[in-house]
């Protein structure tokens, strides 16, 4: 069995970015300007629902079978566990720390929530460059076309289309032209065109908005 795990580490781009920008963007967000605030609370909820679905496949579809047929590896699936344990935990702080700071917009919420960005990113950064390392070859050799695409499956079942369309245009953003193709490609002809018709501009509009100067 040699799975292609290229889509992954795609993905883990766009973790690593959005996770570093959500700390710059809250950081820049002036005390009081809860409309701001609004925008940018609302795209780590779109960011927090991927990485929980993303993280939550790989808990429940990837790690179980991987487990029955690795031995002496077996640590390294224990140590993605243990690191998705810990990236939860810093998702939990996020949950007070977040509407803390959107409610008010206020100096000292800010603070702490950068905070606790600052960690999580620090946690997730750990935890992506161990799993492109060490997990995503051994998914490769152990792991079936099937296992892997449910992965995928995993995620379209558990997010609402419109934060799909959010989500796919984060993925697609630092993925270069081959890349890009592939994952397009992949796609049923019909999602393709409503992609093309509805998320990418629809995607565009939204980060515009979110990155605002």
């Amino acid at each position: 069995m040699t799975v292609n795990t290229q889509d992954m580490e795609i993905v883990h781009r766009a973790f690593r970015r959005e996770s570093r920008l959500l700390k710059e963007l809250v950081a820049a967000v002036a005390p009081g300007d809860t409309a701001r605030a609004k925008v940018i609370a609302d795209h780590f909820r779109d960011y927090r629902l991927g990485l929980k679905n993303h993280h939550e496949g790989e808990d429940e579809l990837l790690w179980p079978p991987l487990l029955s047929r690795v031995d002496l590896e077996a640590d390294i699936v224990l140590r993605m566990e243990a690191q998705h344990e810990r990236i939860a935990a810093t998702l939990t702080r996020l949950d007070a720390a977040v509407p803390a700071w959107e409610a008010t917009a206020g100096a000292a919420e800010r603070d702490t929530l950068v905070a606790v960005l600052a960690d999580h990113q620090a946690v997730l950064f750990e935890h992506l460059d161990d799993e492109e390392t060490t997990l995503l070859p051994l998914a490769a050799k152990h792991s079936t076309d099937e296992e892997w695409a449910s992965l995928g499956d995993h995620m379209l079942a558990n997010t609402p289309k419109l934060t799909m369309l959010t989500l796919f245009g984060l993925v697609l953003e630092d993925a270069n032209p081959a890349e890009r193709a592939t994952l397009l490609a992949a796609l049923p002809a019909p999602v393709r065109g409503i992609w093309h018709l509805v998320g990418r501009p629809r995607y565009a509009r939204h980060i515009r908005r979110v990155r605002a100067a």
